[in-house]
């Protein structure tokens, strides 16, 4: 699978993610009140959106041909224009 994740989708997805496993760790330790369901679903959304953000690929967006990956971004065109 190549890379499909970038720009403000990757940011939005490596601040959300973190920001949502949070949630659960305060959950665990007592600070706030979600119901199971809630809690479980919080931290499978937040590991999901951590993992995508940090590889940069998505199986959601290559089903849905989506690619947020701008010019430039992969490391192949990185390498392509380095002057030799």
């Amino acid at each position: 699978m190549e890379k499909n994740v970038g720009g403000f989708d990757r940011t939005a997805r490596l601040i959300l993610g973190p920001a949502l496993l949070l949630v659960v760790l305060a959950w665990l330790l007592g600070a706030i009140a979600l119901d199971l369901w809630l809690a479980v679903v919080v931290l499978l959304v937040g590991t999901i959106l951590t993992v995508t953000g940090l590889t940069q690929k998505c199986p959601a967006n290559s089903l849905l041909g989506m690619n947020t990956l701008g010019r430039g971004d992969t490391e192949d065109e990185r390498t392509a224009e380095t002057p030799r």
